[in-house]
C-alpha cells in the first residue's frame, strides 16, 4: 500500500496493490488489518454510494457536526472526479486551506478524510460512481455545508456552471458557518 500524505494533516492519499492480468484486475480496496498496520484506524460502519449521471455534477462541500462528525474513505469504482477537502478544524494553521485530487476507476486511488474537514466532488465523466466508508452514521439534524464557490475558498474547480442541488446551492460561506470542531 502506499500512503501519500497531503498539506492537510491527516488528509491522505492512498494506493492499494492492484493484480492486473489479460482477465481485468483484483484489489482488496479495503483490508481492516492492513489499514491498522499503516496507522489508519477507523471503525467504518457505513458503505455509502452514489450515482451522478452528468458530467459537472457536483456535490458538496459536506461535513457533521460533533458528535456525529463523519471519517471518509473515497473511492470511485467508475468514471472519474475532482474531489476537494476543505479544513474546517478551528485551531489548525490550514483552515480554509483545500486539496483537490482526482480519484478514477482508472487510477484505483483513495481518499482518507478525517473528521474536522469538508468534502465535495465535480465529477468529470458521465455515470461517474463514487463509493465510500463512513466512521459514523448520518445525521440530518448535525448534516452542515459550506457554499461550493465560496469566494475566499477559490476552489479551482473543474467547471464554472456545475449541476447542484438545491440544497449545495444555499450553503453558507466558510466565514457564516457552524465550526464546531476543536
Amino acid at each position: 500500500m502506499n500512503i501519500q500524505t497531503t498539506k492537510l494533516e491527516g488528509v491522505l492519499l492512498i494506493e492499494v496493490e492492484v493484480h492486473q492480468d489479460h482477465r481485468g484486475f483484483f484489489m482488496e480496496s479495503y483490508n481492516k488489518h492492513k489499514f491498522e498496520a499503516a496507522g489508519i484506524i477507523y471503525n467504518f460502519i457505513q458503505d455509502n454510494h452514489s450515482l451522478s449521471v452528468e458530467a459537472g455534477t457536483l456535490r458538496g462541500l459536506h461535513y457533521q457536526l460533533d458528535p456525529k462528525a463523519q471519517t471518509k474513505l473515497v473511492r470511485v469504482v467508475a468514471g472519474s472526479i475532482y474531489d476537494v477537502v476543505v479544513d474546517l478544524r478551528k485551531s489548525s494553521p490550514t483552515l480554509g486551506q483545500w486539496i483537490g485530487v482526482i480519484l478514477s476507476e482508472a487510477n484505483k486511488r483513495q481518499l482518507l478524510v478525517p473528521k474536522g474537514f469538508a468534502h465535495g466532488f465535480c465529477t468529470i465523466e458521465s455515470n461517474t460512481q463514487v463509493f465510500y466508508k463512513v466512521d459514523e452514521y448520518y445525521s440530518p439534524e448535525h448534516d452542515r455545508g459550506i457554499f461550493w464557490n465560496d469566494d475566499d475558498l477559490a476552489i479551482d474547480w473543474p467547471v464554472r456552471t456545475p449541476i447542484l442541488s438545491d440544497k449545495d446551492n444555499k450553503h453558507p460561506k466558510l466565514t457564516e458557518a457552524e465550526l464546531l470542531f476543536g
